[in-house]
């Protein structure tokens, strides 16, 4: 396991769409648990290969140490309700800021486990909430560019203002 350092916006990188997943090797366990690790050194809930400048679609989610952490390989939204919920989002590449965001209040989702083996599963609440964020992430949608222009040009505004006086760095 290494600990990575982590994108920091505006770069581009974070804009960009992930490749799927083909090989399910060595290597791909060894990005996931450095994702894992890098997750854990900046204190967050979700991480992408893209967060971490590796264009693949991977995304580990801890929502906390009793439920350990989920790896999920090339995941996809196959369903979501027509209800919806706010909660407040932000980025471990953009650390500092949050704001609140709509969506979908439950998914249901298709992804493959680090074997190559399919599954699929129904979210709710929080975990809903992160792995929208961390596919949208996947997809090259930074979490900002669903927030009107108004709303996401104050919190770049905000942003920039913690990175002038140093705390915007994430931990990792």
């Amino acid at each position: 396991m290494a600990l990575r350092d982590i994108l920091v916006f505006p770069d581009p990188r974070l804009r960009q769409k992930a490749a799927p997943v083909t090989d399910f090797d060595a290597g791909l366990r060894a990005l996931a648990d450095d994702l894992l690790e890098t997750l854990r050194a900046a204190q967050g809930l979700g991480i992408t290969a893209p967060h971490i400048g590796v264009l693949a679609r991977v995304t580990v989610i801890e929502l906390s140490p009793e439920d350990g952490p989920r790896t999920y390989v090339n995941p996809e939204v196959i369903w979501s309700s027509p209800e919806t919920a706010k909660d407040q989002e932000g980025s471990l590449s953009m650390a500092g800021v949050l704001d609140t965001l709509e969506r979908p209040a439950k998914i249901r989702l298709r992804y493959q486990t680090l074997d190559g083996e399919t599954h699929e599963e129904e979210a709710e609440g929080l975990l809903s909430v992160c792995l929208q964020h961390e596919i949208d992430q996947l997809d090259g949608i930074f979490w900002i560019y669903r927030l009107s222009a108004l709303k996401r040009d104050r919190l770049v505004k905000r942003y920039e203002k913690l990175k002038r006086l140093g705390r915007h760095e994430p931990a990792a």
